[in-house]
Formats: structure tokens, C-alpha cells, sequence
């Protein structure tokens, strides 16, 4: 039976930062330069300072580690990891983080860390110290679900894209390629998803691409499931 004393333990946070890159879905990884795992790739994170709100912290660790500005990120509470054995030195409960940006520059790293860099998530996963491969998963499968109920897809685009840029979000991010004739059909008769700018991408060779902007909406209805977009012949109108 569990003892009756209070714990004492120390509260971190952890942050599972996503973006698309080269056509992959990749997860910003630092180096890590204190004990333990001294030299093992880890998630960006730290211990709550005193005085602090957890997204300040979030932020400030963060910047610390990296050198990125997380105050224009989408940035939301993902999960709380407490099992009791997660971190060598005691007792320690993380809140993780989840965000999402497109494009986002290469870091540097900053005291905490040695290296900073983007990796893809499928070759990290099983590099990562403490829980974070835990903690990566839960991030993923969290963003391939709200992709499928919410317009959360264009927070991996700039302010300006084209369908094909928000199709190629969706394969990185699904892991799955995409018909797209469906893909177009589906997220055009969404209402409120993406807003024609009258702007064309005029490439080096085809056609001029229509660009687009994101919509007032936040949520998919009818949603644009995985399976639904898979072939061209899928769930269709």
C-alpha cells in the first residue's frame, strides 16, 4: 500500500516541436549537455522556475535551449508524464507541450543543450532520453487527429500556399499519400478552411497554382478523415 507523506517533486516541462520540412514531418531535437543522458538526444524542455506560468516557462526553456521565439508558435498543453521511475534524479512530473510552425529556421543551441537541430520523426523516436519517445508519439498521433477535425493543417503553412502545399502538410504529417483530385475536391467544399487570395505561384514549369490563405474556421465539418482521402474514389460527395 502507497505511503501517506506528501511527494516532493519538481515540475518540468517538455516540448514536442513540429514542422514540415523537405516534404517530412520533423520534431526539433537538442543534445543533451548535463547528466543525465549528457550527449543523448532529447526534446527541448526544463524545470518551472519559481514565479513562473507554465507557458512562460515553456517559452523561456525553449529560447534557452534553441534560440527560437515560442510567443508567435501554436503552443498548447499536450499530456502530463508522472510515472515514478520517467527521470533518474527524483521524482519529476512534465507537462508537455505541442507546437506547430511552418518552415521554422535552423536553431541554435543555447546553454542547456550542445546541438540543437531538426530531425525526421520516424529516424529520432528511438534516440530520445527520459520519456520522450512517449511523449513524441502522443504529439504526433495528437496532430494527425486534430488534422482530421480541425483546420490545424495550415498553422504548418505560411500566411500564402497553394492546395498541393496543404496536401503535402497532410501526407507528412498522416504519413500516407493523398489523391489529389479527392484531397482538392474535399477541402474546397469545406466552408471557412482556406479563403482564395486571387494570388497565383507561378512555378518554373506547369501551370499557375492558385494560392490561398487560412479561414475563419476551427473545426471540419464534415471532417477530412484519414481514410477518406486516401483514393480517389473515397467517401465521395
Amino acid at each position: 500500500m502507497p505511503g501517506r507523506d506528501h511527494l516532493q517533486l519538481r515540475l518540468a516541462l517538455d516540448l514536442a516541436i513540429l514542422t514540415v520540412r523537405n516534404g517530412r514531418l520533423q520534431v526539433l531535437v537538442v543534445e543533451r549537455a548535463n547528466e543525465p543522458f549528457r550527449g543523448q538526444s532529447a526534446l527541448p524542455g526544463g524545470f518551472l522556475r519559481e514565479g513562473e506560468d507554465l507557458r512562460e516557462a515553456a517559452e523561456r526553456e525553449l529560447a534557452e535551449e534553441t534560440g527560437l521565439d515560442g510567443s508567435g508558435l501554436h503552443l498548447e498543453q499536450l499530456a502530463t508524464y508522472g510515472a515514478p521511475d520517467r527521470d533518474p534524479r527524483g521524482r519529476v512530473v512534465s507537462v508537455a507541450y505541442l507546437a506547430l510552425a511552418p518552415d521554422l529556421p535552423v536553431p541554435a543551441a543555447g546553454s542547456d543543450a550542445r546541438d540543437a537541430g531538426w530531425h525526421p520523426v520516424d529516424e529520432i523516436r528511438g534516440e530520445l532520453a527520459f520519456d520522450h519517445a512517449q511523449i513524441l508519439d502522443d504529439a504526433v498521433e495528437h496532430a494527425r487527429s486534430r488534422l482530421e477535425y480541425t483546420t490545424l493543417a495550415t498553422a504548418f503553412c505560411g500566411r500564402e500556399f497553394t492546395i498541393g502545399d496543404l496536401r503535402t502538410v497532410y501526407e507528412a504529417v498522416w504519413s500516407a499519400p493523398l489523391d489529389p483530385r479527392n484531397f482538392s475536391r474535399k477541402v474546397l467544399r469545406t466552408e471557412g478552411f482556406i479563403v482564395p487570395t486571387g494570388g497565383k505561384r507561378i512555378p518554373e514549369k506547369g501551370r499557375p497554382a492558385a494560392l490561398y490563405r487560412a479561414g475563419r474556421a476551427r473545426s471540419l465539418t464534415p471532417p477530412l478523415l484519414r481514410h477518406g482521402v486516401g483514393s480517389d474514389t473515397a467517401d465521395s460527395p
